[in-house]
């Protein structure tokens, strides 16, 4: 299958006050388009950082990254601005939804500077919304929904640039264990029909929700392997 992402000898190290704290010291990978991959380990260990530099948010210090085979590594902020909007479906654990909007206003924000007349937004809209299973929610603001209600309009707004890549930080994070089953099943459906994700999770059980999971430790891959019995949502433990 084609490579999606690939990031190489990656470094990248913040500066606080006269202290240098290294977040990532030469790491590698490849990503296939349609796998789904977790990222886990300490906290510390690299992995909002790698998800900055992937989801085109940050330049690394040294080392490449590519995204569909371009080099998004020394893009300006603007090139890196248009990479995003077209390329990437970003799943915050936070939502990230405006709280004034409804939840199909929410989902059209990425569609406003695209070619699209208000009829084409809301059709789009509303597919996603009921791929997710929340078209009926579609008029409601995120304070009338709950967590895992929110969380499926933050999908669905991640889906409906049909982006080459879902980056999903700590999706469940802020969800119940009921909700976070419901989310996971979601992502899975999702992958299944051949979406490329990459999750941050600090939950071994959600990991273990995916099909691959390459640990970190001190901004390093510690272990890049396949889950090896793949668990649906409801056999959590």
């Amino acid at each position: 299958m084609s490579r999606i992402v690939k990031v190489e000898d990656l470094h990248r190290t913040y500066i606080l006050g006269k202290v240098e704290v290294p977040a990532l010291r030469g790491l590698s990978f490849e990503v296939t388009k349609g796998e789904f991959v977790s990222i886990t380990g300490p906290s510390g260990c690299g992995k909002s950082t790698l998800m900055h530099l992937i989801g085109c948010l940050d330049h690394p210090d040294s080392g490449t990254v590519y995204l569909d085979d371009i080099n998004v590594s020394k893009l300006n902020d603007n090139q890196l601005a248009e990479i995003r909007n077209k390329k990437i479906g970003f799943v915050f654990q936070t939502f990230n939804l405006l709280p004034r909007l409804s939840a199909i206003e929410n989902v059209e924000l990425p569609l406003i500077y695209g070619f699209f007349t208000p009829r084409q937004m809301k059709e789009k809209s509303m597919a996603v919304l009921e791929k997710v299973g929340l078209a009926h929610r579609a008029e409601h603001r995120p304070p009338e929904m709950s967590g895992g209600e929110r969380q499926r309009v933050a999908i669905a707004r991640a889906l409906v640039v049909e982006p080459s890549i879902i980056l999903a930080d700590e999706p469940t994070g802020n969800l119940d264990s009921k909700s976070s089953e419901e989310i996971m099943a979601i992502f899975q459906g999702l992958n299944n029909e051949g979406a490329t994700i990459i999750m941050v999770t600090h939950e071994h059980d959600i990991a273990n929700c995916t099909k691959r999971n390459i640990n970190l430790k001190d901004g390093q891959v510690l272990a890049d392997q396949p889950v090896k019995q793949v668990c649906l949502p409801a056999d959590r433990s």
